[in-house]
């Protein structure tokens, strides 16, 4: 087993007073630090393209002493340090501002700077903990935009929200829009490329002290979604994102900073997003916050038979309750009040805590 790649699924998910109280009697483990605990495990042993599945108890697996599983579990159940000075026990809300005109959403919507910070405001007041500014989209079949546009477009919005209660970050791939967004007063670099698509973007991260969200995305969105496989879309975006927190750490970007995205709807199918919206306990062993950002996405509609994106609201929510679940702590959404809504009624009923942590 030393030679093996090993990965580490928790199940059998608990929460409130009954998490408590099987945490205390040792038969679960903490999930992230958080107030959930899981009572097993799936180990998984091999590669994406040969790999063996077994289920064990979290307690046999705490006991077992073998080194691979312990680091494993030692991700797995330490507590996460605050994000961008977010703390990472409850799910935190990034609202999505699109100044742009051909988002697949909201293009066209907010795209001056006025009309943007206004929005930007309402979702911070609905309880977005950040506002995730965005000068170019990356929608399946776009082209990408210059540098000077999107600098126009983002920097004077950004400028506009300094002080006004949540922490902003840039959506962006290029490093020196990045730059100007951190000396404006952006926080958070949030990377669709995972900083890849300009080779100064892991210098900026690391020189500006912006925390980082890495996300997977196979191929460039103008063809992402021609014909997107893998041989275990889990796995496979679990190693490319194991494999981006490692070059962000080696460029100096201290694991505190950095949290990851697998990135649904970049490059996959349904099968290949339910798959991973299943699954997303796993990314729990690579130690850092999780975010996931399924809102409106085209999955969704092709569930619910909803073709216009504003009308997937409903499916939306239940994808962010689906990640909650699994003690995802960043949840990137278009309708903020709803999905607060939704996971306040989610966490009540799951808890029966009738008092806010």
């Amino acid at each position: 087993m030393a030679d093996t790649k090993l990965y580490l699924r928790p199940v059998g998910l608990l929460y409130g007073a009954t998490a408590s109280a099987a945490l205390s009697s040792n038969l679960a483990l903490p999930l992230a630090g958080s107030a959930l605990a899981f009572t097993a495990a799936e180990l998984i042993e091999g590669t994406p393209r040969k790999a063996k599945k077994r289920l064990f108890p979290a307690k046999d697996l705490a006991a077992s002493g073998e080194p691979g599983i312990s680091e494993l579990l030692k991700r797995v159940t330490a507590k996460r340090a605050p994000f961008a000075g977010l703390s990472m026990k409850q799910p935190v809300l990034m609202g999505i501002v699109n100044v742009t005109p051909d988002s697949f959403s909201d293009g066209g919507l907010y795209d001056t700077k006025e009309e943007a910070i206004t929005h930007a405001a309402t979702l911070a007041r609905a309880g977005a903990g950040i506002v995730d500014i965005g000068g170019e989209s990356t929608r399946p079949g776009s082209d990408g935009v210059e540098e000077s546009d999107e600098l126009s477009r983002v920097i004077p919005v950004i400028q506009g929200l300094n002080g006004f209660g949540a922490a902003i970050s840039i959506d962006t791939r290029k490093g020196c829009v990045a730059r100007a967004a951190a000396n404006a007063g952006a926080a958070i670099f949030n990377d669709v490329s995972a900083l890849t698509y300009d080779a100064d973007s892991l210098k900026v991260a690391a020189e500006t002290g912006m925390s980082v969200v890495l996300m997977h995305a196979k191929g460039e969105p103008k063809t992402m979604q021609d014909d997107p496989r893998y041989d275990d879309v889990v796995l496979e975006v679990y190693d490319y994102l194991e494999e981006r927190v490692g070059a962000a750490t080696t460029a100096g970007i201290s694991l505190d900073r950095i949290a990851i995205d697998p990135g649904i709807g970049f490059g996959k199918t349904i099968a290949h997003n339910l798959a991973l919206m299943a699954n997303l306990s796993l990314f729990h062993c690579l130690g850092v916050p999780i975010l996931v950002g399924a809102s409106r996405k085209r999955f969704i509609g092709e569930v619910s038979q909803k073709n216009e994106p504003r009308l997937r609201e409903p499916g939306s929510h239940a994808a962010a309750i689906a990640a909650a679940s699994q003690g995802v702590q960043m949840l990137r959404v278009h309708d903020v009040a709803g999905t607060a809504q939704a996971l306040e009624v989610w966490r009540l009923a799951m808890t029966g805590e009738a008092e806010k942590p």
